[in-house]
C-alpha cells in the first residue's frame, strides 16, 4: 500500500475518558476506538502522512479543549462538524486484574450527527489514501445516516480509497443483535481490510474458529482481513499474500487494557502504509498494542 496517496481519516466519535489513578481519583482526557488509532497513527507514521479526524463536537467549552487536544496530538480537525446545542459523549473506566469495563453517558453526543451532511463527509472522504472506522461509528448514528456513510465509502473505494473497518462491537449501543450483524456485514462489504476480534465475532457470528471468520469476510469481498485473538495467535488472509498466522509474545505487565485493538490497529496500518508485509505488520501491531496495555488510559507515550 505504499503507493497511495498518505493521508489518513478516521471516522467515528471521540469523548471524554474519565480513567482510574492508582489513587482513587480520575484523570481526565479524551478517547474513542477510531480516535485511539489516529492518535497512534500519528506517532507512528513517518512526518510525510497526515491523519486526519472526522465527528461531530458542539460549540461549547469541552468540545472546543477536545479539538485542541487533537491538533496538539498531529491529529487534523479541518473536517470535523460543528453542531450548536450538542457536545461530546462522556465515559469511564473501570479496571478489575487490568480488564476494563465502561460507563457511558452520550445522550447529546455531536457524534450521533456525524453523517448528516452527506456534502461535508464527501468532502472529508475526497483523496485519502487510507480511511478508518468502526461498528462503534456505526451505532452512534441512525439507520438513514449510516446507509449514507457506507454510500459514500464505497464511493471512495471505488475512486481508490483503501477501505479499513474495526466491527468492534458494543451490543448495547444497538438496537438488536441482529441489527448489530447485519449492519457489520454491510460495512464490511466496502471495505478492503477488515480487523475483527475472535472473541466477539465468533460470539456474535458462531464462527468456529479464526478461519472461519476470515472466509465469511473473504466471501463478501474483503481483500485482507486480520482477526486479533487476545494473546493468542492472530489469524491473517490477505488476497495477494495467502494466509499468514502470528504469535504475539506474551505480555508480562497488563495493567489496562483499553485501546490494546486501537493501538494493534494503528501499528498494523502504519506499517501496511509504509509497504511493510503483512506478517511483519502484525508484529509491529502486536508490538504497540503490547506496550500500551502496560500503563493506564486508552492514549499512552510510545
Amino acid at each position: 500500500m505504499k503507493n497511495l496517496p498518505k493521508t489518513i481519516l478516521c471516522i467515528g466519535e471521540c469523548m471524554v475518558e474519565m480513567a482510574p489513578r492508582e489513587d482513587g481519583a480520575y484523570t481526565r482526557g479524551f478517547a474513542g476506538d477510531t480516535f485511539n488509532s489516529a492518535w497512534y497513527l500519528a506517532r507512528t507514521l513517518p512526518d510525510e502522512f497526515t491523519v486526519d479526524y472526522f465527528t461531530g463536537a458542539g460549540t461549547d467549552t469541552v468540545s472546543d479543549e477536545m479539538l485542541t487536544f487533537m491538533e496538539k496530538a498531529g491529529v487534523g480537525t479541518a473536517s470535523v462538524r460543528r453542531i450548536e446545542e450538542r457536545t461530546v459523549g462522556l465515559y469511564m473506566i473501570a479496571l478489575k486484574n487490568g480488564e476494563r469495563s465502561f460507563s457511558y453517558w452520550r445522550g447529546q453526543s455531536a457524534a450521533k450527527l456525524l453523517a448528516e451532511d452527506p456534502g461535508a463527509l464527501g468532502k472529508a472522504l475526497a483523496g485519502k489514501g487510507l480511511v478508518l472506522f468502526s461498528g462503534i461509528t456505526m451505532a452512534v448514528v441512525n439507520e438513514e445516516h449510516r446507509r449514507t456513510l457506507l454510500d459514500l465509502l464505497a464511493e471512495a473505494r471505488a475512486a481508490g480509497t483503501v477501505i479499513a473497518f474495526d466491527p468492534n462491537m458494543r451490543a448495547r449501543l444497538w438496537s438488536s443483535r441482529e441489527v448489530m450483524a447485519e449492519t457489520i456485514m454491510k460495512a464490511a462489504a466496502v471495505s478492503d481490510i477488515v480487523l475483527p476480534s475472535f472473541d466477539e465475532d465468533g460470539a456474535v457470528f458462531g464462527d468456529e474458529s479464526p478461519e472461519a471468520t476470515i472466509a465469511r469476510y473473504r466471501a463478501v469481498g474483503v481483500k485482507t482481513v486480520i482477526v486479533k485473538n487476545g494473546a493468542d495467535t492472530i489469524h491473517a488472509e490477505d488476497e495477494a499474500e495467502g494466509p499468514v498466522t502470528f504469535k504475539p509474545t506474551p505480555s508480562e505487565n497488563v495493567v489496562d487494557t483499553t485501546a490494546a485493538g486501537d493501538s494493534f490497529n494503528a501499528g498494523l496500518i502504519a506499517a501496511l502504509m509504509t509497504g511493510t508485509p503483512l506478517v511483519e505488520a502484525l508484529a509491529k501491531g502486536s508490538a504497540l498494542s503490547a506496550r500500551v496495555i502496560g500503563a493506564r488510559g486508552a492514549l499512552v507515550a510510545v
